[in-house]
C-alpha cells in the first residue's frame, strides 16, 4: 500500500470481462487516449496544479468470491499445473488467483475516470506474494486499486494492486502488475530503470504456442483481450499479430517451477518482447523447487532463433 486514503466500493459480483473490454472500446471510441494529465486546484476555476496526474481515489471489493473447483483443474490444466494436495484440500494455484481477481482489477482500470487508455495496454511485469495456502473451494474477498502513475520512456505507467483475503480478513495473496499506456503522456521525469542486457541461459525446455493459444487461455482466465485471440483483431489494435497472454506465460513458468505445497513464496515476472503466435519459447527453469529444501528458481523465456527475451523471473520462498 502507499497509504493513500480511497474510498471502498463495494461491488455485488465480480464484473464480466467481456462488459468491461466493450466498456473500454466505447471509451476509446471517445478519444481519451493521449491527453496529459490534469487536475484543477479547489475553488480556482481554470488554474491547474501543475499538471499533476491524477487517479480515481477508489478501490473496488467484492466479497464471496468462490475458488471454484471445475474453474481451477481447467486452468492449471491449460498451463501445465499439477494439483497440490496440503493439509486442508487441494490448494489454489498462484496463477490461477491472478485470473480470479483480474476483472476487479479490470473493473478500476475501465471506470469513466481512469486516465489512461485500457484497449492496447502493454503488460510490463508482475510481482505476487502468495502469503498463505488458500484451498480450493473457498470464498475470498477482492480488493483492488490503481497507484502509482507515471511517466515511461514510451508513453504513461501504472501499478494495479490487488488483494485477497479470507473471510475472517486474513490476507493471503497480493499481485502487482504494471502497464504501459503508450503514447499517453504524464508530466514528469522519466525513471525506468537501467536496461540490463539479456544472456540467454542454458534451455532446459521448449515451448512450441499454437496459434489458439491465446484463445485456449482466454476460455480458462476470462481475459478476451483481443490481441490475444486472432491476427486480425490484435491489428486492429495495432499489434503486428496475436500474441500469448503474458499471464499465460509466467503461470506456465511457475508451474515448472513446482513450488512445494504448504509453502508461502514471492512470484516475479518481467515482460519483454511479446510471443507471436504461433510461435516457439526457448524456456530455462533453474533449481526447481521438488523438495522441501527449496528457497530460489529463477527462470526465463526468450525467442530460440534471435535470443531475445520474452520474459524473466524469479520465485523464492518466503520466511524460514
Amino acid at each position: 500500500m502507499d497509504g493513500a486514503t480511497r474510498e471502498q466500493v463495494v461491488l455485488t459480483d465480480v464484473p464480466s470481462l467481456g462488459g468491461l473490454y466493450a466498456r473500454a472500446a466505447a471509451g476509446a471510441a471517445a478519444g481519451a487516449a493521449g491527453r496529459t494529465l490534469t487536475r484543477r486546484l479547489p475553488g480556482r476555476p481554470g488554474r491547474r496544479s501543475g499538471a499533476e496526474p491524477v487517479l480515481p481515489a477508489v478501490e473496488h471489493v467484492v466479497e464471496g468470491v468462490a475458488v471454484d473447483a471445475p474453474a481451477h483443474e481447467a486452468f492449471c490444466r491449460t498451463v501445465g499445473a499439477s494439483l497440490r494436495e496440503g493439509a486442508r484440500g487441494t490448494e489454489a494455484f498462484s496463477g490461477y488467483l491472478h485470473a480470479l481477481a483480474f476483472p476487479v482489477a479490470m473493473s478500476v482500470l475501465t471506470r469513466g475516470d481512469f486516465p489512461l487508455p485500457v484497449l492496447g495496454m502493454v503488460h510490463l511485469a508482475n510481482e505476487v506474494e502468495h502469503r498463505g495456502a488458500v484451498t480450493v473451494g473457498e470464498d475470498l474477498t477482492v480488493t483492488a486499486h490503481a497507484e502509482r502513475l507515471r511517466p515511461h520512456r514510451a508513453g504513461a505507467q501504472v501499478d494495479l494492486v490487488v488483494r485477497l483475503a479470507r473471510e475472517d480478513g486474513e490476507l493471503v495473496w497480493t499481485g502487482r502488475s504494471t502497464y504501459l499506456a503508450k503514447g499517453a503522456r504524464v508530466p514528469g521525469p522519466v525513471d525506468d530503470g537501467p536496461r540490463r542486457e539479456f544472456v540467454p541461459p542454458a534451455p532446459t525446455g521448449r515451448w512450441r504456442l499454437p496459434a489458439r493459444t491465446g484463445r485456449d487461455y482466454a476460455a480458462v482466465s476470462g481475459d478476451w483481450n483481443p490481441i490475444h485471440l486472432s491476427g486480425p483483431s490484435a491489428r486492429a489494435l495495432g499489434m503486428k499479430g496475436a500474441i500469448a497472454h503474458g499471464m499465460y506465460c509466467a503461470s506456465r513458468a511457475l508451474a515448472e517451477v513446482g513450488v512445494p505445497a504448504g509453502t508461502g513464496f514471492r512470484w516475479t515476472v518481467e515482460f519483454a518482447a511479446p510471443v507471436l503466435l504461433p510461435g516457439t519459447v526457448a524456456v530455462a527453469v533453474g533449481d526447481a523447487g521438488r523438495g522441501p529444501q527449496w528457497r530460489r528458481s529463477d527462470y526465463a523465456g526468450w525467442d530460440p532463433r534471435r535470443g531475445r527475451p520474452h520474459f524473466t523471473g524469479a520465485v523464492e520462498r518466503l520466511g524460514p
